[in-house]
């Protein structure tokens, strides 16, 4: 498997995040609800307040580093659900076909065309007391359609298979099949569609939360954003206390929709970049190889097109075989 250096980068983005939200709480100590400071002090020294303090005079370091934490907490769990909810629906209707495809792709259909944001905020509203957790899995619960219709479309190109008819010759079982037959085809699919789920329930809970629709016990990069915009940071020109938080927001969602592209690469051999070969000039009367093919997959090494055709079936790609009908040069002599 090879990784290009987008992913490098990518991956090099995302643990820089983590690191700073691991080790800033342990770096900046201080309570991130003590009042240390006025209203909207400038940033000064190195310690906590190297970006000032906020409308109640808070470390705004100490908040961004735990704001960043309910975050990524608040992603990763709407993450799972969505996800858990997307797959399980997609695989059962792809797979199962006929009525229950129908049925599950009805619901979905109907989920797709209502809003999400006015859903998550509808739910946001009704409910008497919002914190962290439960805002994540009404996240995850309004997240999972697209999931489910991108997965349903890869388990029934999988379902025609002839492991599958092996497997159900071998008296394997519904779940048996799904699990064991269709989902490990869909493994690479299903990490990149969790990457864009936590990535989208980042956004969305940044959104709810500068709304004034977020948990209200607990700081996080929305709240820090309402703060500022509430206490009039822009006009007073206060940016240390809403550019911080945006800066560190995008970076979240850049570094994992990055992540989630170079992804695509590993797991997709079209869409690999392979070195570009300058061509070499065959003499007359030499025969040309199989071996002198150069695959675009392979760092510039010479592989032949049998090579190529294994190389893509054990990718699982589809168009595996469009390999086999390229003509492969033959010795002279040779018929």
């Amino acid at each position: 498997m090879r990784f290009s250096s987008r992913f490098y980068f990518a991956l090099s983005l995302v643990l820089l995040v983590l690191v700073f939200v691991i080790v800033g709480p342990l770096i900046w100590s201080v309570d991130p609800n003590a009042s240390i400071g006025g209203l909207f002090d400038p940033p000064q020294g190195v310690g906590s307040l190297i970006l000032g303090t906020d409308n109640e005079g808070q470390s705004v370091i100490a908040n961004l580093a735990n704001g960043a934490r309910t975050s990524l907490l608040v992603g990763l769990i709407a993450g799972i659900v969505a996800t858990t909810i997307g797959l399980t629906i997609g695989l059962i209707a792809g797979y199962a076909g006929g009525l229950t495809e129908e049925i599950l792709m009805g619901m979905t259909n109907i989920a797709l065309a209502i809003p999400s944001i006015v859903v998550v905020i509808l739910l946001s509203v009704a409910l008497p007391q919002r914190n962290m957790v439960t805002l994540a899995l009404i996240i995850g619960i309004t997240a999972w359609p697209w999931t489910a219709r991108a997965v349903r479309a890869q388990a029934t190109s999988v379902r025609t298979r002839e492991h599958i008819e092996v497997a159900k010759m071998s008296g394997a079982g519904f779940w048996s099949i799904l699990g064991w037959d269709v989902l490990p085809y869909l493994l690479s699919y299903v990490v990149m569609a969790f990457v864009l789920q936590v990535s989208g329930a980042i956004l969305t809970e940044s959104s709810l939360s500068m709304l004034g629709l977020g948990p209200s016990n607990i700081v996080s990069i929305g709240m820090m954003l309402n703060w500022a915009l509430a206490w009039g940071a822009v006009r007073v020109g206060a940016w240390w206390a809403f550019i911080p938080p945006t800066v560190l927001l995008s970076l979240i969602a850049f570094s994992l929709l990055l992540l989630q592209s170079s992804l695509d690469e590993v797991f997709n051999p079209r869409l690999r970049r392979g070195k570009k070969i300058k061509p070499v000039a065959i003499p007359a009367g030499q025969a040309t190889r199989q071996e002198d093919y150069i695959s675009p997959h392979s760092d510039g090494a010479a592989v032949g097109a049998s090579t190529l055709l294994s190389a893509e079936a054990a990718l699982g790609n589809d168009n595996a075989g469009a390999f086999a009908d390229t003509p492969v040069p033959q010795e002279r002599g040779e018929h």
